[in-house]
């Protein structure tokens, strides 16, 4: 099918309402517009570019755990919570009270992110991954009593009620069917589809189908990240989507529905398509910001420690790659010292500007790698 003949599917009448029923996917698609493919062939070669640097950068795995904070605090950020970066790098003692559901959902998120990649050593991406997966993101969330690892069973919708919807999904019976159909177009070889354009397609296709009855828009933009992974398109999980999501988040949900209301498949791929190459091209850029930091305070900051302390600095700097919110007893343990000596430890971090104290209390102070935190946190240019 030329993706200029594609249509999306057509409503049916349910009691009461109707429910879209999209076309399966798992088909030929031919791409012959020559925009959309210079468009594949930049965003392929910034995905490029990342996994090779990605594999290039000593201790990288510290440098992903950030990456997978940040994409858990910005897809969750869709949804309507407001937990940031540092909140979700705190315990849960540290959190307001009144902060404490949205940081849960945050922390499942990560949780069910890293369950996710360890699962790919011995699976594919499947539906049976996506259901572990979304049981993790549920359990003991706002949304744990939504049929958390399961395939909904009854009808749900976008929007304040149902009598109401903005967009309402497939009914029910034909979960089986079409999650059967995505799953198969994912691994079906014989179409020599683009995986760039594949996993574009397959990521509308879910969140139109919509097959939980809560997590749905997480799920379906963890799996773009899983699909890189399982496919070999990334060596390691550095990309992930869903800060491009929420900086565009009114573009993104009206190009979704502009392909199921006016079938404009096109528009969608070209959305999506910037968003790849803008987010591997930043994605880069935050890998040689936090190289050169490293350097600089290798260079002009550590020398300052004598030698007898030289191993516990370098040892708290190689942690606060991992954990840049720290606090005395977290050093203490961590080196294996009285808490006075780690808290002049830590005292000498903050005289050489690496720490700053964050939390404004008298006594269970937390620090932060401020300077750290704002690669990833910065705007993007």
């Amino acid at each position: 099918m030329n993706i200029n003949d594609f249509q999306a599917g057509s409503y049916t009448q349910q009691y009461q309402y109707k429910s879209f029923s999209p076309e399966p996917i798992n088909h030929a698609w031919e791409i012959s517009d020559g925009g959309l493919q210079r468009l594949l062939s930049d965003a392929d070669r910034a995905l490029g570019e990342l996994n090779a640097f990605s594999q290039l950068v000593p201790n990288v795995d510290f440098f992903i755990r950030m990456h997978i904070t940040k994409e858990a605090t910005q897809s969750s950020r869709i949804e309507g919570t407001r937990t940031n970066m540092e909140d979700a790098l705190l315990d849960e003692q540290d959190i307001e009270p009144e902060k404490r559901d949205d940081w849960v959902e945050v922390q499942n998120y990560i949780e069910a992110i890293n369950a996710a990649i360890k699962q790919l050593e011995q699976l594919p991406l499947s539906n049976r991954m996506l259901k572990d997966t979304h049981r993790i993101l549920m359990q003991g969330a706002r949304g744990e009593t939504k049929q958390p690892g399961e395939f909904r069973v009854s009808q749900n919708w976008i929007g304040v009620s149902l009598k109401n919807a903005v967009f309402i999904p497939p009914h029910q019976d034909d979960m089986k069917d079409l999650m059967g159909d995505l799953e198969k177009f994912i691994h079906n070889e014989e179409l020599q589809v683009p995986h760039l354009i594949k996993v574009a397609i397959a990521h509308y296709q879910f969140e139109t189908v919509h097959p939980f009855l809560d997590g749905n828009g997480r799920i379906g933009r963890l799996m773009i990240a899983l699909y890189l992974a399982s496919f070999g398109l990334l060596h390691k999980p550095a990309l992930y989507l869903s800060d491009y999501f929420e900086r565009h988040k009114t573009e993104y949900v009206d190009r979704l529905m502009a392909v199921r209301e006016a079938n404009k498949m096109k528009e969608w791929l070209v959305f999506f398509l910037y968003g790849v190459r803008e987010t591997a091209d930043s994605s880069i850029q935050v890998f040689k910001d936090i190289i050169a930091l490293k350097e600089k305070l290798e260079r002009e900051v550590l020398p300052h420690f004598s030698a007898r302390r030289q191993e516990n600095a370098q040892t708290l700097m190689q942690y606060l790659y991992h954990t840049p919110l720290i606090n005395v007893k977290m050093v203490a343990g961590l080196l294996g010292v009285s808490t006075n000596t780690a808290a002049a430890m830590v005292m000498d971090f903050v005289k050489y500007g690496i720490l700053s104290e964050l939390t404004g209390k008298r006594r269970n102070r937390t620090f932060w790698f401020a300077e750290y935190l704002f690669i990833f946190n910065r705007p993007h240019i």
